[in-house]
């Protein structure tokens, strides 16, 4: 069986004043069309499906035409939850059209979800954070332990009032009593979640700037050594770039974004997992990588005209551009910079003169005319950056209508 594992689509998800959309639509066909190409069974999408609790109707619009087709018509089950920025009561809204559709979705830890049968395939066992699947051209079921993020609010209320247990041993024992359940050898055993999950003994993962970071009551790290040893592949979301933090034999995997999203990711390839996975095997795994969407650069100049230069060589982007200069930036110069290129995101000046020490105008000389005494000032605000011509010339005016 061929299962496609992704996650962290951000739908609506803006970088600034930049829109993402027009770049979510073409790699949301993108990973339409890789499930096609690849005769994909099942599609995991491990949460972070919107990019806030209130997504606009063009990013709703494109989630659910995304998972229809996705679906193919309920030919081929998709199974979605919600992450961190989602909201789990909009999530699980429509689940009851969606499911006509083959589309399980699931915004609640501990979900019960009903069970049904369409021509292709069928929900066969279901319990409290727990599904089967049956499928027409297979004769082994898929079950999939699945954990949508859960904020300390939501932990009270499904896992128990007990705060001062480490969320570890909640997942540890609640994953277990379901595994040695419903997870025997007769079928492929899968787990999905939205966590911070990182490998005991490993540096720990950095989560991507922008991104909500996960704090969930005394636990803000879960870790891989409590997932069942039933599970063949755990699919992850929450961290932007794709890694395995299990082993190849059991791989525990964040899919990744299927965009740049942050200046963190810069220079970042994305992918998706298409898993490979028979009963009580090893599963293999293979990264596709995406190629839709723009990349997001940041780079450093030393003048105005090399900065032009690199931004008119590299329209398709979205740059974060430092500016290493002596002098303030002039009006023209910042009007020049932002002409040649329609995705500039931050333009950073930085002083070159990084041995200005503010304590050495800690005295001024006040017997100083009006316009010396302003140059020094202006130094001492602005990390030794010298005022440029168009500045003193802006203050002179000024000082002359006193």
């Amino acid at each position: 069986m061929k299962i496609l594992h992704t996650a962290d689509w951000h739908l609506g998800k803006r970088l600034e004043r930049f829109s993402r959309l027009e770049e979510q639509v073409l790699v949301m066909n993108e990973i339409i069309e890789i499930a096609d190409e690849n005769s994909v069974d099942l599609v995991l999408i491990a949460g972070d499906l919107f990019d806030n609790f209130n997504p606009s109707v063009e990013a709703t619009e494109l989630f659910y035409k995304t998972l229809k087709r996705l679906s193919l018509n309920g030919k081929r089950p998709v199974i979605a939850i919600s992450g961190n920025h989602d909201s789990p009561s909009l999530i699980d809204a429509p689940d009851p059209l969606a499911r006509e559709c083959g589309i399980i979705l699931i915004g609640h830890p501990k979900a019960n979800i009903a069970p049904f049968e369409l021509e292709h395939f069928k929900i066969s066992n279901t319990s409290a954070g727990f599904i089967e699947l049956e499928f027409k051209n297979h004769n082994f079921p898929v079950r999939i332990l699945h954990t949508p993020f859960a904020n300390e609010v939501r932990l009270k209320e499904y896992f128990g009032e007990n705060k001062e247990e480490e969320l570890n041993n909640v997942l540890r024992e609640n994953w277990k009593q379901i595994a040695d359940e419903f997870c025997n050898e007769s079928g492929i055993n899968l787990l999905m979640a939205h966590l911070y999950m990182n490998k005991k003994g490993a540096p720990l993962l950095e989560e991507p700037e922008g991104e909500k970071p996960i704090k969930i009551g005394n636990a803000d790290l879960i870790w891989s050594d409590i997932i069942p040893h039933q599970i063949q592949y755990t699919a992850l979301g929450h961290l932007h770039g794709f890694q395995n933090i299990g082993t190849s034999e059991k791989p525990v995997v964040y899919s990744s974004s299927p965009l740049c999203y942050s200046f963190s990711e810069a220079g970042q390839t994305k992918y998706v997992s298409i898993i490979e996975a028979e009963p009580n095997k090893p599963v293999s795994f293979e990264k596709l990588a995406l190629k839709n969407g723009k990349s997001l650069v940041r780079k450093t100049f030393d003048s105005v005209d090399k900065t032009v230069e690199w931004l008119l060589e590299n329209p398709n982007s979205l740059v974060e551009v430092t500016l290493e200069s002596e002098t303030f930036l002039k009006a023209e110069e910042r009007k020049l910079i932002y002409q040649s290129h329609g995705g500039i995101v931050h333009l950073i000046p930085r002083v070159k003169n990084q041995d200005f020490n503010e304590n050495q105008l800690s005295e001024i000389n006040l017997n100083q005319d009006i316009q010396a005494l302003f140059k020094d000032y202006f130094r001492s605000k602005n990390g030794g950056q010298e005022a440029n011509e168009d500045l003193i010339h802006l203050f002179n005016e000024i000082a002359s209508e006193k």
